[in-house]
């Protein structure tokens, strides 16, 4: 508890660090011809993740797994509901198609190998072999296919305003990597303090992976997805959530695996509920990027909503408390499958609208005339 004086400093350092990482990485993207999205799904992306691969492999080294694991998932369901949700409440977040076919696929597809792979209640040390091989070829054919991702017209107009050298590239650099220290050493702060006063309260060290640690360590995504929202950098802000969570699945639970001596055990609890929330989380991102390529001020305050609820149910797991039965029954049989029931509808009026329509629109055109 003495350590709570460290939040100031540390929200000081994480607003002051996300300003630096996006300022940095989007000048850099432009004096480089790489698109921005692109930028954050790899640099910002894996800069703002390296307080979950720290945290998690330390975790798992010392044999606390329920950290380590916790850690991920809760940061995975943090990034999409709270950050995404958070920024676009912000100002509407603009989607590339590039994301929805590419990127989001592989996100949904990462969380669902880690329900695989942990089935069996442990990630071996061959399961973690695997998930960073996954993770260096990803990584690999992504700087292959950069460059051929276009670069908008208004992208070239900042590539000629910013001064070219070797000095601009340094300060630039400099830029990046002091943000990334500010983002770590900030969230690293507010962390030490949360985390002894939710031992100290008696809370369980999965809940307060899952809560307290996930937050902390995705305080760095949120403060930069937050910051690019504003300056307007929204490729990155989106591109930095969905590269976060492909890196916290397949780099750090997967080196947290090869350095722990025996894997890391997964929690029945986690593959019950938190590793499915994690699932349609990802799943729900679908309908709604789709839904006119943007992520709208409401759908981030809905995505904030449920954040809400979850937070509020693993309070509640963890207490023990008598209302825990009647909040899982109205969020089985009520809440959700209302919310399925209308990104299905979202997703079907999507459709219809960018490729129904325009096809309905040029055969008719095509029939006129044909008749004339």
């Amino acid at each position: 508890m003495s350590q709570a004086w460290l939040i100031v400093p540390g929200l000081v350092l994480l607003i002051a660090g996300g300003e630096w990482l996006v300022r940095g990485a989007s000048r850099l993207a432009s004096l480089l011809g790489v698109p921005p999205v692109v930028i954050g799904l790899s640099v910002v992306a894996f800069g703002t993740s390296a307080p979950e691969l720290a945290v998690s492999v330390l975790s798992a080294y010392r044999g606390q797994p329920d950290i380590a694991v916790g850690n991920v998932v809760g940061s995975n369901i943090v990034n999409i509901l709270l950050i995404l949700g958070l920024s676009a409440a912000v100002a509407p977040l603009a989607v590339s198609v590039r994301l929805i076919k590419v990127e989001v696929p592989i996100m949904v597809g990462t969380a669902v190998l880690f329900f695989l792979l942990g089935y069996d209640g442990n990630l071996s040390r061959w399961d973690g072999a695997l998930m960073v091989a996954i993770f260096i070829a990803y990584v690999t054919w992504m700087a292959r296919t950069a460059r051929s991702e276009p670069v908008l017209e208004a992208e070239l107009e900042e590539i000629g305003a910013i001064p070219h050298g070797g000095w601009t590239y340094l300060r630039l650099i400099g830029q990046i990597v002091g943000g990334l220290v500010g983002l770590a050493l900030g969230s690293e702060w507010l962390i030490q303090g949360a985390v002894a006063a939710a031992r100290a309260l008696g809370v369980s060290e999965l809940v307060i992976g899952l809560t307290i640690v996930a937050v902390g360590t995705s305080l760095p995504e949120l403060a930069t997805s937050v910051i690019a929202s504003l300056r307007g950098e929204r490729d990155i802000s989106v591109g930095n959530v969905v590269g976060s969570n492909i890196f916290n699945i397949l780099s750090v639970l997967g080196f947290s695996s090869l350095v722990a001596p025996n894997g890391v055990a997964v929690a029945p609890a986690v593959l019950r509920f938190d590793a499915p929330v994690m699932i349609a989380v990802s799943l729900a991102c679908f309908p709604v990027f789709f839904n006119g390529f943007q992520i709208k001020r409401w759908e981030g305050m809905l995505f904030v909503l449920y954040y809400v609820f979850y937070t509020l149910y693993l309070v509640l797991y963890s207490s023990r408390h008598d209302a825990l039965d009647e909040y899982t029954f109205a969020m089985q049989y009520f809440v959700l499958p209302l919310t399925v029931i209308a990104l299905l509808v979202t997703l079907v009026f999507a459709w219809n609208r960018q490729y129904l329509k325009p096809r309905r629109i040029s055969r008719r055109v095509e029939a006129e005339t044909a008749r004339e």
